[in-house]
């Protein structure tokens, strides 16, 4: 068996954690979408993130509860499509409990800083919602713990986990460009650079303090020469880390 297999996502199927995440996505944008004008105005009012509803009127429950309201249906069925192709793979290597806080963290993330770019630019009523940032925060996640893993994409295009990750990046780039949607952009870059910094090793946090640590305790220790002379060869403790 080879050491590298190629990733399809035809034997892929949802996890827990990201069957709750697109269930509460879909059953809330679902109502706003079957409801009538007047009735999608008050869930808007009340549930969706906007620079107005956060800062102004000191509704900041929204910014959780904008995260499951997606008011394209089209982009709620590549929500959906994403949280069942990619996503399980990173639950399944993070666990449901790390997995859940990785959701969490990017949308706050994300749509924090859409909102506060939105109260910057004096555009208060621009919508910072649906899962949109933690859906590109985990392509990039995908991209770096499956950098160099072959992915057969759609079981047309084959690339590895990092090439899809810089295409959708160039992807994304293009379109806030070409739609001017500078508040959704930097919620996606914000949300994703936080996806960087939890899943890269060099930029993460918590390893750095490990590192820390691991070099402060062996600063401590002093080397004792055996019976013969002979001084073992130390542990590198740095790639026991996650």
């Amino acid at each position: 068996m080879s050491v590298q297999q190629r990733f399809r996502f035809s034997g892929l199927r949802i996890t827990r954690g990201a069957l709750i995440v697109a269930g509460l996505e879909l059953g809330l944008s679902l109502i706003w979408l079957l409801s009538d004008l007047a009735t999608r105005a008050q869930l808007s009012q009340w549930l969706e993130a906007t620079p107005a509803n956060v800062f102004e009127h000191g509704r900041v429950w929204t910014l959780a509860t904008g995260v499951f309201l997606e008011r394209d249906f089209i982009a709620l069925v590549l929500h959906v499509t994403v949280l069942w192709m990619f996503v399980p793979t990173l639950e399944r290597f993070w666990g449901t409990n790390r997995f859940y806080r990785f959701v969490a963290i990017t949308s706050l993330v994300g749509t924090v800083a859409g909102c506060a770019f939105g109260l910057l630019l004096g555009d208060m009523n621009v919508a910072v919602s649906g899962l949109n940032p933690f859906i590109y925060a985990s392509i990039v996640a995908f991209g770096i713990v499956y950098a160099r893993q072959p992915v057969q994409f759609f079981g047309v295009l084959p690339l590895t986990g990092r090439q899809l990750m810089y295409g959708f990046m160039a992807f994304l780039a293009l379109f806030v460009i070409a739609t001017q949607a500078w508040e959704n952009g930097v919620a996606f870059a914000a949300a994703m650079l936080a996806a960087a910094i939890m899943t890269s090793k060099r930029l993460s946090p918590g390893l750095a303090w490990k590192r820390w640590r691991i070099a402060r305790a062996r600063a401590r220790l002093k080397v004792m020469s055996g019976g013969k002379g002979h001084v073992p060869p130390t542990r590198d403790e740095h790639k026991w880390l996650n």
